[in-house]
């Protein structure tokens, strides 16, 4: 196998392995970085019926998860830190006097 056909391949099949009589499972793997193998997934072939089973880098799922937060944390604080989404209050205190009238406080 030339240079050339290992870089068109887009998967790399497995030794076949044989569970019981009728049942067989094909692993398949891709080049990953550096050349190594990455599995992909399986191929089981059962009573004549093929099946593709992926594998799924939970790892992966949990980067990407994280980023996500990360990104969406780091552009709503962008967001808060120039122009806050709520509108503009000012406390001002009111320094005017009640009225006493009738022994009741009341506001003018």
């Amino acid at each position: 196998m030339g240079l050339r056909e290992v870089h068109s391949s887009p998967g790399r099949f497995g030794a076949p392995v044989v569970v019981d009589e009728r049942t067989t499972i094909i692993p398949v793997s891709r080049r990953g970085l550096f050349g190594r193998p990455v599995a992909v997934g399986a191929f089981t072939v059962s009573d004549g019926r093929t099946t593709w089973t992926p594998i799924v880098d939970q790892g992966r799922v949990a980067l990407i998860g994280v980023v996500t937060g990360l990104v969406a944390a780091a552009l709503c604080s962008a967001a808060v830190y120039k122009r806050p989404p709520w509108p503009a209050m000012t406390i001002v205190e009111d320094r005017t006097p009640y009225r006493v009238s009738g022994g009741t406080n009341t506001m003018p």
